[in-house]
């Protein structure tokens, strides 16, 4: 995968331990999220998120990656190649500075990375959003994503599985 395809509007690379310090200025406002998917940010929890991979990956599969305006990071995206099965994209996390949300910045986004996963043989992408979160559902559902009336629980709260089908764009 050529991480830098996944946007043809803004700058994209593989974030690394030593931005932590940048990607938490950039998350660190984004209380809707951490009031649903608690504790808040941290540079230890940046640190853990990094080097999560879910079961029987490697991090040849792991992509976390960074969207920069200029030299500006506003927006971070954990993207896991082949998960939970071959031909799916799993975003296990994608979060966008507070002053850039509501723009229209993080669909142009998502809406690029559907077309060049769609063009490099994924059928699908996948991801979960925590229980009662209304933006997130209402950020993924307008952006074609749907509920597979999968529930996963985690140590916090409950997690709904949504999906969607690259067969077909819009």
């Amino acid at each position: 995968m050529e991480i830098q395809q996944l946007s043809s509007r803004y700058a994209v690379r593989a974030l690394i331990p030593a931005d932590a310090e940048k990607i938490y200025e950039a998350l660190k406002n984004h209380t809707i999220f951490y009031k649903y998917h608690p504790p808040m940010v941290t540079m230890k929890s940046i640190l853990e998120d990094m080097a999560a991979l879910p079961p029987n990956k490697g991090y040849e599969d792991k992509h976390y990656i960074g969207f920069f305006s200029r030299d500006t990071l506003f927006a971070v995206m954990d993207l896991i190649e082949h998960y939970p099965q071959y031909g799916t994209a799993l975003i296990g996390f994608f979060a966008m500075h507070s002053n850039v949300q509501g723009k229209g910045i993080g669909s142009a986004i998502i809406t690029d990375s559907i077309a060049y996963l769609a063009q490099i043989g994924y059928e699908k992408i996948r991801l979960g959003i925590d229980k009662g979160n209304p933006q997130s559902k209402a950020f993924w559902t307008k952006n074609g994503f749907a509920f597979t009336g999968e529930e996963v629980l985690n140590e916090v709260s409950s997690v709904f599985v949504m999906e969607r089908n690259l067969g077909y764009l819009p």
